[in-house]
């Protein structure tokens, strides 16, 4: 008999093919549609408007926390329980279970950074029909309807939001397989002695075939979903990661969007096709209002969405303002997941940044970077050894582009053992490091989360010895296919196992590492080459829960326990910088994402910003695109624009396939290199902003690349709009992403605001579409006039090298010759800004004076870095500029002014940048 190995050999060569072909696009017969799904497909037969379940009113306690009643489904006499929290922050949490399932429902733990804190619920009136409880602030108030069940939130006469309005509330009970022994005492679930009737079996609830792939179903039909409608709303964004718009698309004529973690080789763009990771997030947002809703489930999980506006073009839409139509937009969701319970979080804003912040205070912020992560990253699938790795590293240096991280993959192992060297390639790596280490460099490996079945190999050892590995549904070690051929997964979701794969990156135990060693975890899904959908098998076990259960947990965890292994190696000192590809609400804690394996395409680059603003919205800001395209070979036009967008996109990395040409930034003629070169340095010289908005987003959860209706919401003309972005509130960036444009069109938001081009300080008035003529060396950045960038001009190999070089503050000022902004110091990689060492500066400029002033006088920190230029747009021409220190010091200033464009520079003020002090134009 022919053993797994040699079995196996057709698929991973199958695979590879495909892999280094880099010709073919997405196999999608390799994953379900609705249709293929089960539980999906009885999800969706449902048919509105005839719900089952009633609110059993006289089942109903109030505490001053929580109310709770009893759900009835007056066709299976099964009973519910429903229960409803008012959080604090305008949040408010329903969650649905049966009253008595025969064994325990999964409920998603670890998401949450703590259970929400409640706020009191009252009683405002109760009928036969219905009870009418108080949410406090703003006339808030829930209305819960009996017959048939049904949940709105009010503020005052307006329906904010509405639970089962359509009456597609559907929970399948777990129940005894008809043909086994049921326990006598299941059936007898002491609902006042109503026995639960029996319900006809479809196809696909005990068990189920997906192409050769047969899943188990031991628990059989475990679905649950519910709808909500949202008057008012016509735009919806969120529940990443998919390749699609910005706006969420109504599904009525296709599938819904999936959530459910795949490893999908060359995506498909502009569909609803499930991805690398799963947030089950949405946002809704009108001019009046932005909500939120946080559907915290693991499993497989589907959104329909439809709307009442959809179809209907622009002049339809007039026709019905002029023939006076009352139709009020809505978008109606809906919500099903093939396991657990109804958990949801309903975020009532009322502004876009409301929701961030009640979102972050469920879980979490986004984890602060060190500096250096958000400066550029150099990688390829695979840098071949040592000396490559110090050619590539000296071509930097020759061709004076700055770079941070070079990255090895999978390669740089020995057979695909992770936590291990090829030592024939890479012989001495701690010498490698430290080569990296005298430039302020550092180095990223890949750690992936598929262990070689190898009995000579520690770390398998390890994890099979100690239990660690999940389970098949028999009890022994599951195993798949993936790159080192036959491997085991190890559970992640068991805390034990979690501690042990962290300590596994000690330097004492990752041989050859050192403190400028990063990691990088792919294949995180978990992608199982020969598995259903290319993952795991729904009935492996994760303990006493079933695969299906925590399915788009397991990156999640994967990310956790390695995150957790660097800040311990440190003694808890060093923050860790961790790029996963697979990941879940609650994800941006523990470090960054990419968009997966792109392809260097002109549609790759430009679905790259819908792609990055989505994961924003929900959390995770630390987010790119792999520069250039991960398969086939960019043009250089192409790579080109591709380099000047990512730098302004939050993580910066170029990475390629093996299989692909190299294209180190110097290959394509000198003319490039200089572009390139150029976009490169732009991205170190804004780094100071970078980092303030990272640490703003740590502080508040706000995304840091974010589209314009979040600062502009009532802004109907941006809330389209995925062509151009912010970073923070101040830049605006219009990448070119069309092969040979000659132009761009760029909406400039605000009538009120005015915008200068970056490059040429040139003003610009808000509320326009403005042309911009452009050519390769053309990057559309504008600051927004009312704000103060401080950037660092003098770009060297790396962004340690820069830590203690001056900063120029450069002003651009408002109609009303006004301008704020921040400049945050620490030390750029420990933790100890959480102690208080740090610098947080507010900088201000009115009545003609710019002074800086201590935002955090509880924080020290000293820096030995300066302000040598005030580079103020929109100015008048003074007599004289007076800067007076903290210390009462007074010193002229020299200045310029270019009457032309109405820009005055201030050159060698000297003052230290951790100090007060104040400018006074005269």
């Amino acid at each position: 008999m022919a053993t797994f190995t040699e079995r196996m050999a057709p698929i991973l060569a199958f695979w590879l093919s495909i892999c280094l072909s880099g010709t073919l696009a997405v196999e999608r017969a390799n994953f379900k549609t609705c249709d293929q799904s089960a539980f999906c497909k009885r999800q969706r037969a449902l048919t509105p408007g005839e719900s089952p379940y009633r609110a059993l009113l006289e089942t109903m306690e109030l505490t001053s926390t929580r109310l709770t009643l009893q759900l009835k489904n007056d066709k299976n006499k099964v009973r519910l329980l429903l229960e409803l929290y008012r959080l604090q922050g305008n949040i408010t949490r329903v969650k649905i279970n049966e009253l008595k399932p025969l064994k325990p429902r999964y409920e998603v733990p670890d998401v949450l950074i703590r259970e929400p804190p409640t706020e009191p619920l009252s009683l405002l009136s109760q009928d036969e029909n219905g009870v009418v409880l108080s949410l406090g602030a703003e006339s808030q108030r829930v209305i819960v309807s009996a017959r048939p069940f049904r949940l709105d939130i009010m503020e005052g006469r307006h329906v904010l939001l509405s639970l089962n309005s359509r009456g597609l509330l559907a929970f399948e009970h777990l129940r005894p397989r008809k043909d086994t022994q049921a326990d006598p005492d299941a059936e007898d679930s002491d609902q006042e002695d109503e026995a639960i009737l029996e319900e006809k079996d479809e196809d696909g609830m005990w068990d189920e075939m997906f192409k050769s792939f047969s899943d188990s179903k031991p628990n059989g039909p475990t679905s649950v979903g519910l709808d909500f409608s949202l008057p008012g709303v016509e735009h919806v964004y969120g529940i990443p990661e998919h390749a699609d718009s910005l706006r969420l698309k109504t599904t009525e004529n296709g599938d819904p969007y999936r959530l459910y973690n795949l490893d999908v080789f060359q995506y498909e763009l502009h569909n609803p096709m499930a991805l690398y990771g799963s947030v089950p997030v949405m946002l809704a947002h009108n001019a009046q209002r932005t909500t939120g809703i946080f559907w915290l489930n693991a499993a497989e999980t589907w959104v329909d969405i439809s709307s009442n506006t959809s179809g209907k073009t622009v002049f339809g839409k007039m026709l019905d303002y002029v023939q006076g139509s009352s139709e009020t937009p809505q978008t109606d969701v809906r919500w099903f997941s093939e396991s657990g319970i109804i958990d949801i979080f309903i975020m009532l804003g009322p502004t876009p940044k409301d929701v961030f912040s009640q979102y972050a205070s469920l879980t979490g912020t986004q984890a602060f970077p060190p500096m250096a992560a958000l400066a550029y990253h150099q990688c390829r699938w695979n840098y071949n050894d040592q000396e490559d790795v110090q050619a590539v590293d000296a071509g930097f240096d020759e061709h004076d582009i700055p770079y941070d991280f070079i990255w090895l993959d999978i390669e740089h192992t020995d057979g695909k053992r992770y936590f291990t060297w090829d030592f024939s390639k890479f012989p001495t790596p701690k010498e490698m490091l430290q080569g990296l280490m005298d430039k302020k460099r550092k180095m990223v490996t890949i750690v992936d989360p598929h262990i070689k079945v190898d009995s000579n190999y520690k770390i398998h050892n390890e994890i099979k010895s100690r239990g660690f590995y999940t389970k098949t549904k028999d009890g022994s070690d599951y195993e798949g296919w993936c790159w080192p051929g036959s491997a085991g997964y190890p559970d992640f979701s068991h805390p034990d196992m979690r501690d042990w794969w962290a300590s596994m990156f000690a330097f004492d135990q990752y041989e050859g590492t050192m403190e400028n060693l990063y990691t990088w975890n792919d294949m995180n899904e978990p992608s199982v080459f020969n598995g259903p959908e290319i993952t795991m098998h729904k009935d492996a076990k994760h303990g006493d829960w079933e695969h299906r259960d925590l399915h788009n947990l397991y990156a999640f965890y994967v990310q956790m326990a390695t995150a957790e292994g660097l800040v311990q190696r440190s003694g808890g000192v060093e923050r860790p910088f961790v790029l996963t590809r697979g990941f879940f609400a609650g994800s941006q804690r523990y470090g960054a994402v990419w968009t997966g394996d792109n392809a260097a395409e002109w549609g790759h680059l430009q679905i790259s910003i819908p792609m990055c603003l989505s994961l924003g919205l929900v959390g995770i800001s630390f987010c790119g695109a792999d520069v250039g395209g991960f398969f086939k070979s960019p043009s250089s036009e192409l790579l080109v624009r591709w380099y000047q967008t990512g730098a302004y996109q939050p993580f910066f990395r170029a990475h390629a396939h093996l299989d692909t040409p190299r294209r180190e930034p110097w290959l394509f003629g000198p003319e490039n290199t200089a572009l390139i070169r150029e976009a490169v340095r732009q991205r170190y010289s804004l780094l100071p902003y970078w980092y303030q908005q990272f640490y703003h987003t740590y502080r508040t959860g706000h995304p840091v690349m974010r589209p314009l209706w979040v600062e502009y919401p009532q802004d109907p003309a941006t809330f389209a709009m995925e062509d151009e972005f912010l970073i923070g509130r101040d830049l605006l960036v219009h990448p070119v992403t069309e092969e040979g444009a000659t132009g761009v069109t760029a909406y400039l938001p605000g009538k009120d605001e005015l915008w200068f081009d970056v490059h040429t300080f040139q003003k610009y008035d808000g509320g326009q579409n403005l042309y911009i003529p452009v050519t390769i060396s053309s990057i559309p950045v504008f600051q927004r006039g009312g704000s103060i960038i401080p950037r660092k001009l003098r770009v060297r190999r790396s962004s340690s090298c820069m830590e203690h070089d001056p900063y120029t503050v450069f002003v651009a000022l408002s109609r009303q010759k006004t301008a704020e902004g921040e400049l945050f110091i620490d030390d750029g990689h420990t933790f100890n800004f959480g102690n208080n060492q740090f610098i947080h500066r507010r900088l201000s400029f009115a009545n003609n004076q710019l002074s800086s002033v201590n935002l955090s006088p509880e924080a020290h920190f000293l820096t030995q870095s300066t302000i040598e230029r005030v580079v103020i747009l929109g100015a008048r021409k003074p007599t004289k500029a007076t800067l007076r220190t903290a210390d009462g010091q007074t010193n002229q200033l020299e200045f310029d002014f270019d009457a032309s464009t109405s820009v005055l520079t201030l050159r060698k003020p000297g003052m230290n940048a951790g100090t007060d002090w104040t400018v006074i134009l005269q």
